[in-house]
């Protein structure tokens, strides 16, 4: 049971969960200035949160989540894709939640735990899926190195 939990909080799963929670206390505060700073209609300031924060977070993901030692334009792709649909998700969600009377900061967060499950599903299992030892970037590293 120990290794179990040690497994998952070093694991790759832990890290895209820090990563995530990391980005939801940058993107809050964004969504506060553009919204009741900046007096942007909510749809707006939502896409722009959205907007600004996929790059830094493919990244950080790409990297230190998976462990690539250097990001690729399919992988940028895909994760952009993929990230409709969790953008979709947690849009929709914090635009109708703050219509039926919800603080847009709490909607924001309900989209995001509701847009967790289909960004893991499309993150661990489409654009990182568990590599074929042949792509293991440590692998191909130390291969490199011969």
């Amino acid at each position: 049971m120990i290794g179990i939990v040690r497994g998952f909080t070093r694991g790759p799963m832990a890290r895209w969960l820090v990563v995530g929670i990391g980005f939801t206390f940058v993107g809050t505060p964004m969504l506060y200035v553009f919204r009741s700073g900046l007096s942007l209609p909510l749809p707006i300031a939502t896409v722009l949160v959205g907007e600004l924060t996929i790059l830094p977070r493919f990244l950080i993901n790409d990297r230190w989540v998976f462990g690539y030692a250097w990001p690729s334009w399919l992988r940028l792709g895909q994760y952009h894709v993929a990230s409709i649909g969790g953008f979709t998700v947690w849009w929709a969600a914090t635009n109708l939640l703050s219509r039926l009377g919800v603080h847009y900061l709490i909607a924001s967060l309900i989209g995001t735990g509701g847009s967790v499950g289909l960004s893991i599903l499309t993150n661990f299992v489409w654009i990182w899926r568990a590599r074929r030892e042949t792509e293991d970037p440590a692998l191909l590293a130390s291969q490199a190195t011969m």
